[in-house]
């Protein structure tokens, strides 16, 4: 496990920062109460195998015990690099994200099962958006009980979904709670 050199730092970062907007600064600056120090840590990003971890500071120095191979997982995964070298969001990180979101899509009872099965927001299945957002920001998706599940990005803006067509297509499925099962051997 090692730190996130200056590139990776700028592709995670952009990436959060398209879902979170300034709040990214709450990630990055956010204390943590783990471990016996009595003054509060830190958290950080770190690299293992091409997969980013959010974990506490206190947490890492305790890792350092363990064999970088015999390591498997450390805090939350956020992420992961492909082969290609680019950065992309894992659902892992749909709690950091919907804690932090910028942008915010409600989904209706009706059409939550259609999303966690791997489709796109529909008009029809919008229950509320928040406004002002642009296409291709990052949005999280919620039910109408106000429980993440899963985020994508806008196919279209809040003034442009008002006029749309039931069917068209709002939000762009990246990822949703429903990988768990239906990708369980990958993941």
């Amino acid at each position: 496990m090692r730190p996130l050199d200056e590139n990776e730092t700028t592709q995670v970062f952009e990436k959060i920062f398209k879902f979170t907007g300034n709040n990214l600064k709450n990630i990055v600056e956010n204390p943590s109460h783990e471990g016996p120090d009595p003054s509060p840590g830190r958290y950080c990003f770190r690299l293992q195998r091409n997969h980013v971890y959010y974990v506490s500071e206190s947490l890492v120095r305790r890792a350092t015990n363990i064999k970088r191979d015999n390591l498997v997982a450390l805090g939350t995964q956020v992420g992961k690099f492909t082969k290609g070298g680019r950065f992309h969001l894992t659902i892992q990180g749909l709690g950091l994200l919907a804690a932090n979101a910028k942008h915010k899509v409600w989904l209706k009872p009706t059409s939550e099962m259609s999303f966690l099965y791997g489709n796109h927001v529909l008009k029809g299945g919008l229950g509320r958006i928040t406004e002002n957002i642009s296409p291709g920001d990052g949005v999280v998706v919620f039910s109408m009980a106000d429980v993440p599940l899963g985020f994508g990005v806008a196919a279209k803006s809040t003034q442009d979904c008002r006029k749309m067509d039931p069917n068209g297509i709002v939000v762009l499925r990246q990822a949703d709670i429903g990988e768990y099962l239906r990708m369980e051997d990958e993941l």
